[in-house]
């Protein structure tokens, strides 16, 4: 062979095939880059419903939570649990669901919902291939919580309102950050009742869904849930002892509680302002578990799934915690503009939203690139 394998290569084949894992991680890009142009999309079109005048097609806007959840963050999980299988077959979870957010953005979107269906049915067959492996509390949970991704995208196949379907997708994306959480923080002890208080609260949150509370006028079961949860990994998260550390474990925990406590939020305004009594209370309740919980959650950890998936050296500094604020500020405002009716502030979060993501990625890549150079050679 012209191109001999070196006996690190050897080292790092994948089980099952004869293909080394560097090249499989090359290949592992590709989803990964499409995720990040439904992101930037996502983003994008949530800027024009906002009433930012953008250029670009305004139809594309009506699915701006099906390229941000489904697009973006279903190909992230999926190619994240794909790496914890090891088999081949789990990658087609990320890749379909990748096409899922092309066709989307080539304005197909019946063909898109059936791409995230399809992924979403890998990811349930790779969950379950993960809790006949490791037979656990938060296993069960994602796989719980990939289901909710299929549910979701079913209801929407079949004609159900939008924020009906979102009520699914919102549980797969909470659901799936809990148990990741239960996962890490697997030293801290939890009390006898613990896991089925846990049980009840995605109980609730799976009944929230079902009744397509967010697609009505009151949404009670699913606020016990938000706020339930909330309290409960308040109580459990690891989070609360690494806090305590210095350099990243502090970061990340800073992060995390804080998404924690606008997972309660979201619960609380679904309370206190009903939805379809304040005009933007949807708005501010999603917004508060997907920017609030969802990407402080990404803040927490992508220093460390980063290399994971893409094999570069991610390097943390102290600056990262400027565009967490920066974060975590959009989402204030957000809110607060949402319940008072504030049209302009509404523009504003969105836009400090916007920075916050470019602010971290700069910052990371700056950090890293930076660190390398400074490595001997």
């Amino acid at each position: 062979m012209a191109d001999a394998l070196t006996s690190s290569q050897m080292a790092d084949v994948d089980k099952g095939t004869s293909t080394p894992r560097w090249q499989w991680r090359r290949l592992r890009l590709v989803p990964l880059a499409i995720a990040a142009v439904a992101m930037a999309f996502g983003l994008w079109t949530g800027l024009q419903r906002l009433g930012l005048p953008l250029p670009g097609a305004m139809e594309l806007g009506a699915f701006h939570g099906a390229l941000m959840i489904a697009g973006f963050l279903g190909t992230v999980i999926g190619l994240e649990r794909a790496i914890a299988v090891g088999q081949w077959w789990a990658y087609a979870a990320p890749v379909v669901s990748a096409i899922g957010a092309l066709a989307l953005l080539a304005g197909a979107p019946l063909l898109a919902a059936l791409a995230f269906l399809a992924a979403s049915g890998v990811l349930l067959i790779a969950s379950v291939n993960i809790v006949m492996r490791q037979f656990a509390l938060f296993t069960i949970v994602l796989t719980i919580g990939v289901a909710c991704w299929a549910a979701g995208t079913l209801s929407w196949l079949t004609g159900s309102p939008m924020p009906a379907v979102v009520g699914w997708w919102l549980d797969f994306l909470i659901l799936t950050i809990a148990a990741e959480r239960l996962e890490l923080g697997r030293l801290v002890r939890l009390s006898s009742a613990s896991p089925a208080a846990l049980a009840i609260l995605m109980l609730l949150l799976l009944r929230g869904a079902a009744r397509g509370e967010l697609a009505g006028g009151w949404a009670p079961v699913t606020s016990a849930g938000l706020i339930g949860l909330a309290a409960w990994l308040l109580r459990y998260d690891v989070a609360r002892r690494t806090v305590r550390r210095a350099g990243l474990p502090r970061f990340s925990a800073v992060a995390i509680l804080a998404g924690h406590g606008w997972l309660a939020v979201a619960g609380v305004v679904l309370l206190t302002a009903p939805l379809g009594a304040a005009v933007f209370s949807y708005d501010a309740a999603v917004h508060a578990i997907t920017i609030g919980f969802v990407l402080s959650m990404v803040f927490a950890h992508a220093p460390i799934i980063l290399p994971a998936v893409t094999g570069l050296r991610v390097r943390y500094s102290a600056l990262a915690y400027l565009p967490l604020a920066l974060l975590h500020a959009s989402v204030a405002l957000r809110v607060g503009s949402d319940v008072f009716a504030w049209i302009d502030l509404r523009v504003v979060s969105g836009i400090a939203t916007v920075l916050a993501l470019l602010g971290y990625a700069v910052t990371l890549a700056a950090t890293s690139w930076s660190r390398a150079r400074q490595r001997p050679m």
